[in-house]
């Protein structure tokens, strides 16, 4: 199971997205929440921090 790169969350693979970089780095993402906050780079959100507290 691949690893959301923005929330650090384990997902099943035909779920999410995968997103491959021109030098060749992939990067999983678990949503189109996680794809739209990384694109602005965001990285204080209030649903991220909750979630790692958990662990």
């Amino acid at each position: 199971m691949p690893k959301c790169v923005y929330c650090g969350k384990d997902y099943d693979l035909h779920r999410g997205l995968t997103l491959v970089a021109n030098d060749g780095t992939i990067k999983h993402l678990c949503s189109s929440k996680c794809r739209k906050n990384m694109k602005m780079q965001r990285r204080k959100v209030r649903w991220i921090s909750k979630k790692k507290e958990e662990k």
